[in-house]
């Protein structure tokens, strides 16, 4: 049985660095123009070029996504930005457009390409066609079960990898396709810009009676009716592992560190406990289910996994998400005293009690003793904002290691 890539989002380096700490094995970022996440913080050339790098160094491998559906109006950036890329040396290019791919293989043949999902890969003819065309691996669509995914690995050739979703939002429309967006505010969703309508409430309006809303569904005043729950296949690796999937991937490039670390440290003990025995994994699946319930998320589904999705993969009532903690910041340096150096993230104070996440699975409560400003001055808490602060907590942390606090909201 093959060992399948752990595939983690980062939106900026301090979340590449997180994810390579927490257990990826490759991690997928974007550029500032040409990937569908334009929101996200993205990277600059040169942050590019440094965590390439960095994720190198500890064998981890990188993903750069150009998959926008390309106008003519991209093509010359879009040319000039593989010519960067080639420089860069990342492990793959996820491209979706036949024109970026067509401008990539002429560019970068060196580096693999894959086939986004946007692409819409639901059938085993298309992933030869791309196999054909020198594609390494293809995103299968979110809309597959597990059974077609199955019988694309059976008729596909041994050297081509299959990548699915594991984690993460589910879009309302058939694979990333959408065009709310578009439509209601002029942001084009397949060029990156999504403002996600439909995570929006909506209801009925007949013409002749403005203000007088009739609802979608049974619910007082509305429904976010393409509203979807987030996926989470944490409980179902070994069906993922039997139906062939190369790569597990998270979805979340407008994620936190927080997030990202959570999600990446539970799969990845998921991940090696199956590899080495289902017993173990099943005997584990508490500690699963309790830690990936730590990051936010719109409760959960299988998604397509199981076939048809049932009505309860939306939520009609509400578009907020569930979340548990609080990230507060990353340990970036340990004094000798022991004081932990963070930028904080959200407010906390002396006195609260915490959680030291770390990177080998450990969750470790302490107590926050002290908090002093880079300037020195002894404060009480934490004020909402990214300040520079040394917390003395009642156990002296590590480097890396991720600070969070329960949400008592």
């Amino acid at each position: 049985m093959r060992k399948p890539e752990l595939l983690i989002p980062a939106s900026c380096p301090e979340v590449l660095k997180t994810a390579v700490r927490f257990g990826a094995d490759a991690v997928y970022i974007g550029g500032e123009a040409f990937g569908l996440r334009a929101k996200a913080k993205n990277f600059s050339p040169k942050e590019m070029q440094e965590s390439i790098a960095f994720a190198h160094a500890h064998g981890v491998r990188v993903h750069v996504t150009a998959n926008i559906l390309a106008h003519n109006g991209d093509l010359a950036g879009a040319e000039e930005y593989f010519h960067e890329l080639k420089e860069m040396k990342p492990d793959a290019l996820i491209i979706a457009d036949p024109g970026m791919f067509t401008l990539a293989k002429e560019i970068c043949p060196e580096i693999d390409i894959h086939i986004s999902t946007q692409a819409n890969n639901t059938n085993y003819m298309t992933y030869l066609f791309w196999h054909k065309l020198g594609a390494k691996r293809v995103v299968s669509a979110r809309e597959l079960s597990l059974n077609e995914i199955k019988e694309i690995r059976r008729r596909i050739p041994e050297d081509m990898e299959i990548e699915s979703f594991v984690h993460g939002a589910m879009c309302i429309s058939y694979s990333g396709r959408c065009l709310l967006s578009n439509y209601f505010v002029g942001r084009d969703a397949n060029q990156g810009a999504c403002t996600h309508p439909c995570r929006w409430k909506y209801a009925v309006v007949e013409e002749k009676r403005p203000g007088e809303y009739l609802p979608v569904y049974e619910n007082e005043r509305g429904t976010y009716i393409f509203n979807s729950r987030d996926l989470c296949m944490i409980g179902h690796i070994p069906e993922l592992l039997d139906a062939g999937i190369d790569s597990f991937k998270i979805e979340g490039r407008m994620k936190n560190a927080l997030y990202v670390a959570t999600v990446a440290r539970t799969y990845r003990k998921a991940i090696d406990d199956c590899m080495e025995s289902e017993e173990k994994y099943r005997a584990n699946m508490d500690w699963y289910l309790k830690e990936i319930a730590k990051c936010t998320y719109r409760q959960f589904t299988t998604g397509f996994y199981f076939g048809r999705p049932d009505e309860n993969t939306q939520i009609y009532d509400n578009s907020t998400y569930v979340s548990e903690y609080i990230y507060l910041g990353i340990v970036e340096e340990v004094s000798e005293t022991g004081q932990a150096r963070i930028e904080q993230k959200n407010k906390f104070g002396v006195g609260d009690g915490i959680e030291i996440m770390k990177p080998d699975g450990r969750n470790v409560p302490v107590r926050v003793l002290s908090l002093v400003t880079e300037e020195g001055k002894q404060v009480a808490s934490a004020p909402h904002a990214k300040e520079i602060l040394w917390v003395e907590l009642s156990e002296r942390p590590e480097k890396y290691d991720i600070l969070r606090m329960q949400n008592k909201s």
